[in-house]
């Protein structure tokens, strides 16, 4: 992108010194002054181009940078519930796979271990967590992640519904 607009900015510039060139040697008439015209709107919109794609790449850094804090602070939360719950590292593992929403045999697959020894875990996970089922287990992670009060509508939209 960096190339595509110091292009412009040379072939803008091209056109401004064509236009000086023009005007001293032909004087100002109806040609030169729409020549000049665009050549101004042409060095004008790479100007506000450039500052554009400046925007945008400032704003996937900042983006990108919020999205690695959140993975932090969601690795950060998961770690704190784990040794909360006092899992074994097998547990952890388990429940790491269980909460991205692996069944009991893709774990097992995932883990090399038998299906009955996954399931066994899943369970004792469970207990520790102080849930019953694996949908349970995500939604003690997403209600301390999400904030009712910061979805827009949120109210609005449950009293519509009722």
């Amino acid at each position: 992108m960096t190339f595509v607009v110091a292009a412009q900015a040379v072939v803008a510039m091209l056109f401004l010194g064509d236009f000086v060139t023009d005007l001293g040697g032909e004087g100002l008439n109806a040609h030169l002054l729409i020549e000049g015209a665009a050549a101004i709107a042409l060095l004008v919109a790479v100007v506000a181009g450039a500052a554009q794609v400046r925007g945008l790449i400032d704003q996937a850094r900042r983006d990108d940078l919020a999205v690695a804090l959140s993975r932090r602070a969601v690795a950060d939360l998961v770690r704190q519930r784990f040794a909360e719950w006092r899992l074994t590292g097998a547990e952890a593992d388990v429940a790491l796979f269980a909460v991205k929403g692996c069944d009991a045999a893709e774990i097992a697959r995932l883990r090399g271990a038998a299906p009955g020894t996954v399931r066994a875990q899943l369970t004792r996970i469970y207990a520790k967590a102080g849930v019953g089922s694996q949908s349970a287990l995500l939604a003690l992670f997403l209600d301390e992640l999400i904030d009712p009060a910061m979805i827009a509508g949120g109210e609005e939209t449950a009293n519509a519904d009722a």
